[in-house]
């Protein structure tokens, strides 16, 4: 088992990553210190790992709740589900709330736990990818509007990270390629070797290969560890961990979160945040195409999607949460391992790279 560790003073939590770790109950009991738990899963997961899970927890009271799985059910209204649920059941300031599930539900769980009784402790037990290298680490919980992905939330650390790698094997094909967007996005932001190192690897990370995937997520929580160590509440420096996403949100929000895969937005993100960085001369133009090369052998959409249009695009972007005093901030990169949140770049660039990209869109079902 690796540990990676969170500093955030008094809010420092430890993220474990290993193999059998679900079952690992004097792991859970180090960070639960009241006698009551409440495990919120989706309707895929629940039925492979609550009941492993569920040993783990011995001596407690243990309630749980099963929501729909999707990024279309990542609302208030499910929100409002976790507090009946714990209402109902009486649970009260000492309980601890458990996230078993990817993204969506971590997400769901640890919001709930930021406003339950204006607070109360939670952990992220992380089943995908895609939650396990990057949205089960740093606190950042919400859920979904009509209008903007992400725009209702809070920033609530959790007492640890419990990724359990054996959860991969049963992670759907499509799931696990979305989550390799993320893996390559903390290459591109922070470390070229890493990158490099990926494309070394391209066999194994599509086979899931055990010791790969263990080096992949201790090296993904490692780097984002240190960012939100020093910059917890995203003033500055937390934001390059949104390379691609304000491109990749946009193309969520426009699909009513129920088209493409997060992972599948971001790296179609990945590749236009790349592309504005060449246009102004940031990077080189091959520096775009080996990162295309990459995507797609990863089994990764690099267009976007057919059906979209400039102008509803930079709406869509328009309400990012970067945007300052009306100025779209955009993570662009200065080379390999190198990136920077800045509003300085032309804006009518940025609407012929869309317009460009939007009548070439790709056909959906590529994903």
């Amino acid at each position: 088992m690796r540990v990676v560790e969170v500093a955030l003073g008094e809010r420092s939590y430890p993220i474990y990553i290993g193999e059998g770790l679900l079952a690992r109950a004097d792991l859970f009991a180090r960070h639960l210190p009241g006698p009551e738990v409440f495990v919120v899963s989706d309707e895929r997961v629940a039925p492979l790992y609550l009941e492993t899970l569920r040993t783990a927890l011995p001596g407690r009271r243990l309630d749980t709740l099963v929501v729909p799985a999707g990024e279309a059910h990542k609302t208030l209204a499910t929100v409002e589900r976790i507090f009946d649920a714990l209402l109902g059941a009486g649970h009260g300031r000492t309980t601890t709330l458990v996230a078993l599930g990817g993204g969506v539900v971590g997400d769901l769980t640890g919001f709930a736990a930021a406003c339950y009784q204006r607070g109360v402790r939670f952990l992220q037990v992380p089943t995908t990818l895609l939650a396990q290298v990057d949205s089960s680490v740093g606190g950042k919980t919400g859920v979904n509007h009509p209008l903007g992905k992400n725009m209702i939330g809070a920033f609530h650390q959790p007492a640890a990270v419990v990724a359990d790698l054996a959860t991969l094997a049963t992670l759907p094909e499509r799931e696990y390629r979305a989550g390799l967007a993320e893996v390559v996005k903390y290459g591109l932001i922070a470390d070229a070797h890493f990158y490099r190192w990926l494309g070394e690897r391209l066999e194994g990370l599509k086979g899931r290969d055990p010791g790969i995937l263990e080096e992949v997520v201790a090296r993904c929580c490692r780097i984002k560890a240190e960012v939100v160590a020093r910059d917890e509440r995203e003033a500055g420096l937390r934001a390059i961990l949104n390379l691609g996403h304000t491109f990749g949100h946009a193309i969520e929000a426009l699909q009513d979160y129920r088209g493409w895969l997060h992972g599948e937005a971001v790296a179609v993100g990945l590749v236009l945040a790349a592309e504005l960085s060449a246009r102004l001369g940031r990077i080189p133009k091959a520096a775009v195409e080996e990162l295309e090369q990459l995507l797609a052998a990863l089994g990764l959409p690099t267009r976007l999607p057919k059906g979209l249009a400039a102008e509803e695009m930079l709406a869509a972007m328009g309400r990012d949460k970067k945007v300052v005093a009306g100025s779209l901030r955009l993570v662009l990169l200065d080379g390999l391992g190198r990136a920077e949140v800045t509003d300085r770049y032309p804006r009518d660039l940025l609407a012929d790279l869309l317009a460009e990209q939007c009548a070439a869109g790709a056909d959906p079902a590529s994903a």
